[in-house]
């Protein structure tokens, strides 16, 4: 089960997480560069951060509607091994990306609501097309005006249903996740891996250790239920 904890914006948080036992520890982190989010970092404090990473943790780069060009040289200047797509990117943008960054895994956000995964079949099957899927989707909750980290979650049943997990990239389940439901979610939905944000702080940006101590737990021991 991969684990990400999304919108770490401090060295000290990562020295912290990269303290705690393999069990509760995260597989990787998201720094989030939109400018519009709460839990934007900017890419001096991005730099300190992945500084602080000791290999056990992963660095994610997260980006919306954001220039080529800017994805690629922060990618570049951080080394950052992922990046995610969270915003209307499209298919062709995705393949040009991919062509910049050879090597680079790339994820693409998607959001789910009442009516269904049909935009994903039709996005995938453009990228197929252009010989350009995505290393996995990340599904969030569909809310107007948002690109994500709302705290609201994609509806679990219909995701398990729908999804095609043979044929389609990993599902990463993101979106209202927390510590006390992610077991039910990874349950339900049998993803890849889950990623958290807002279910794991404080206050709005600020993460709260133990939180993702439990979360992390939580979820490998969901994994472990469903390969026993």
């Amino acid at each position: 089960m991969w684990v990400k904890v999304c919108g770490i914006r401090d060295p000290l948080t990562v020295t912290e997480l990269t303290r705690l036992p393999k069990t509760g520890r995260p597989d990787a982190i998201g720094l989030n560069f939109y400018p519009n989010s709460p839990r934007f970092i900017d890419r001096e404090t991005a730099a300190a951060v992945v500084a602080e990473l000791d290999g056990a943790i992963e660095a994610v780069g997260l980006f919306v509607n954001a220039a080529i060009e800017q994805i690629v040289a922060i990618q570049r200047e951080l080394r950052l091994p992922r990046l995610q797509l969270h915003g209307d990117e499209s298919p062709e943008f995705l393949s040009e990306l991919g062509q910049a960054c050879p090597g680079v895994a790339l994820i693409r956000a998607m959001r789910v609501g009442e009516k269904g995964t049909g935009e994903i079949s039709d996005y995938l099957r453009r990228c197929s097309e252009l010989d350009a899927i995505p290393d996995a989707c990340l599904v969030d909750a569909r809310v107007p005006g948002s690109y994500g980290g709302t705290g609201q979650s994609p509806p679990w049943s219909l995701l398990a249903g729908e999804y095609r997990f043979e044929s389609w990239p990993p599902l990463v389940l993101a979106g209202g996740l927390e510590p006390g439901n992610v077991l039910q979610a990874i349950e339900t939905v049998r993803p890849f891996g889950v990623d958290v944000a807002s279910g794991v702080e404080t206050n709005e940006g600020v993460k709260d250790i133990k939180a993702v101590s439990r979360f992390v737990e939580n979820a490998r021991a969901a994994a472990d239920r469903r390969e026993g």
